[in-house]
C-alpha cells in the first residue's frame, strides 16, 4: 500500500511538471538570448546598413549632376566610416549609457566597454553587441541624410569634421532623450523608429547647413535635373527595402509588433507614392518616376515614428497625407523662401518627420501595442502635446547645434569649395575621379569653365 501511494505521488509530481514547466517557478528570471530574435536583428542591422550604402548613395547620386556623383556618394560612404568609429569610441555610451539627469548617457560603454554577447541591458532577448551596432546604423544614415541639403558645395574636410561633431553633440543627446531613458522618454514621447531622432534632426540640420554655407553659384539660374533617374530609382527601391529593417527591426525582436511595423511600412510607402503621383498628375499634367519615388520615401518617413504604435488603416492615412505635405514644402515653401536645399532633405525628411511625429500623437493606440499610449483619436490629448514637445525640441537642437558646429569648423577649414572647384564639379576638382569614363577632362583645363557634360550644378 505504501509503495502504491509513493508511486502515485511520483506520477502526480511528474504530471504537474509536464503541465507546468520548471521555469514557471523561477520567479523574476532574467530574459535569455533568443536565437530567433537575434537572427532577425542581425538581418535587420545588415539591411539598414545596406539602405545606407548603396541605397542612399545611389538615391542621392542619381539626383545630382554628372560632375558631383562621386563626391555625393562619398558623403554617404564616409559618414558610415566615421560614425562607426565614433560610435564605438564614445557615441554609443553618450546615447545609451546610464542616464545622467535625463540629459546624457554616462561613460560606462566608452570603447564598447561592458558591451558583450550578454542580453542587452538584461531586459532584451538579443545580445548587447547587436543592439549597439543596430543603433550605430541608425546614427550613420542620419548623418548621411544631411549631405543632401549641401551636396555640390561643402568641402570634404568640413564634412568629415561635421560628421563627427554632429553625431557627438546633436544626435547622441537626442537619441538619449528619446530612446536612452532621457527626459523625453520619461515624459512619454513616442518615437518607434526615428521620427524626431532621425528625420527631424537630419532634415532641419540640412536646411540650417544649406543656409549657413550658402546657395550654389548657379542656384535659381539653371534647371537642376537628375542626371541618372535609373540610379535614383535603384537607390529609392533599396531604401524602401531597407526601411523594413529600419522600422520592423526597431521592435528589437521577432514578434507581433515586428509584423505590425512591417505591414505599416509597406502600406504607408505605397500610399505616399500613389498620393504624390496623383498630385503631380493634377498640377503638372503628367506623372513622373522621380515624383512617385519621392512620394514613396515621404510616406516611409511619415510612418517611421508611428510604425509600431498605429493600426494599418492609420498607416494608410499617414502615408497618403505625407505626399501633399512634403510636395507643398518642396514646390511652394522652398520656392517662396529660395533656400538651396539641393536634394530636398528638409522637404522630405524634416517636414515628413514633423508630420509623422505629430501623427503618432493623433493615431497611436494601445490596441495594437500595449507598450505604447493612446493618441488623440482615442481620448488622449496629452500624447499629442508630448509629441509636439519632442518635435520642437528636435527642431531647436538641430538648428542651434548645426549652426554652432559649422561656425566652429569654419574657424579651422573652409566650409565650402571655391567657385572654380564648384563649377568644375567636386568629382574632378577634389577627388580626381569621374563616375563615367567618357569626356574626362583634366583639372587644369577646366578651371573657371563649366564642363560640357551635365548642364546642372547640383
Amino acid at each position: 500500500m505504501i509503495a502504491l501511494l509513493k508511486n502515485r505521488s511520483f506520477f502526480l509530481a511528474l504530471g504537474l511538471l509536464t503541465i507546468f514547466p520548471l521555469d514557471v517557478f523561477a520567479a523574476g528570471k532574467e530574459p535569455q538570448i533568443d536565437t530567433g530574435d537575434t537572427t532577425w536583428m542581425l538581418i535587420a542591422t545588415a539591411i539598414v546598413i545596406f539602405m545606407h550604402v548603396p541605397g542612399l548613395a545611389l538615391f542621392y547620386g542619381g539626383l545630382v549632376s554628372e560632375r558631383n556623383v562621386i563626391s555625393t556618394m562619398m558623403h554617404s560612404f564616409v559618414s558610415l566610416l566615421i560614425v562607426s568609429v565614433v560610435w564605438v569610441l564614445w557615441g554609443y555610451s553618450l546615447s545609451f549609457g546610464p542616464d545622467i539627469g535625463g540629459f546624457i548617457g554616462g561613460l560606462d560603454y566608452i570603447g564598447f566597454n561592458s558591451v558583450g554577447d550578454e542580453t542587452a541591458f538584461g531586459t532584451m532577448t538579443i545580445p548587447h553587441y547587436i543592439f549597439a551596432i543596430f543603433q550605430c546604423a541608425f546614427a550613420a544614415i542620419t548623418v548621411a541624410i544631411i549631405s543632401g541639403g549641401i551636396a555640390g558645395r561643402i568641402s570634404f574636410p568640413a564634412w568629415i569634421a561635421f560628421s563627427a561633431l554632429w553625431l557627438t553633440f546633436i544626435y547622441a543627446p537626442m537619441a538619449h532623450w528619446v530612446w536612452g531613458g532621457g527626459w523625453l522618454f520619461k515624459m512619454g514621447e513616442l518615437d518607434f523608429a526615428g521620427g524626431t531622432v532621425v528625420h527631424i534632426l537630419s532634415g532641419v540640420s540640412a536646411l540650417t547647413a544649406a543656409v549657413v554655407i550658402g546657395p550654389r553659384f548657379e542656384h535659381l539660374k539653371k534647371d537642376h535635373a537628375p542626371h541618372n533617374i535609373v540610379l535614383f530609382l535603384i537607390g529609392a527601391a533599396t531604401l524602401w527595402f531597407g526601411w523594413f529593417g529600419f522600422n520592423a527591426g526597431s521592435a528589437l525582436g521577432a514578434n507581433g509588433v515586428t509584423t505590425l511595423a512591417f505591414a505599416n511600412t509597406e502600406i504607408a510607402a505605397a500610399a505616399g507614392g500613389l498620393g504624390w503621383l496623383l498630385i503631380e498628375w493634377k498640377f503638372r499634367k503628367r506623372p513622373t518616376l522621380v515624383g512617385a519615388a519621392t512620394g514613396t520615401i515621404a510616406g516611409l518617413v511619415g510612418i517611421t515614428p508611428a510604425a509600431g504604435f498605429v493600426s494599418v488603416p492609420s498607416a494608410l492615412i499617414i502615408g497618403i497625407a505625407s505626399a501633399p505635405i512634403c510636395y507643398f514644402a518642396i514646390h511652394f515653401v522652398k520656392k517662396r523662401f529660395k533656400y538651396d536645399d539641393t536634394l530636398d532633405a528638409f522637404g522630405v525628411h524634416g517636414i515628413g518627420g514633423i508630420w509623422g511625429a505629430i501623427a503618432t500623437g493623433i493615431f497611436a493606440t494601445k490596441g495594437v501595442n500595449p507598450a505604447g499610449n493612446n493618441g488623440l483619436l482615442y481620448g488622449n490629448l496629452e500624447q499629442l502635446l508630448h509629441q509636439c514637445v519632442g518635435v520642437a525640441t528636435a527642431i531647436i537642437l538641430a538648428m542651434a547645434g548645426t549652426f554652432i558646429i559649422l561656425k566652429v569648423i569654419s574657424l579651422f577649414v573652409p566650409l565650402r569649395v571655391s567657385r572654380e572647384d564648384e563649377l568644375m564639379g567636386l568629382d574632378l576638382s577634389f577627388h580626381e575621379e569621374s563616375a563615367y569614363n567618357t569626356e574626362i577632362q583634366s583639372r587644369d583645363s577646366n578651371i573657371g569653365s563649366t564642363p560640357v557634360r551635365g548642364a546642372s550644378n547640383n
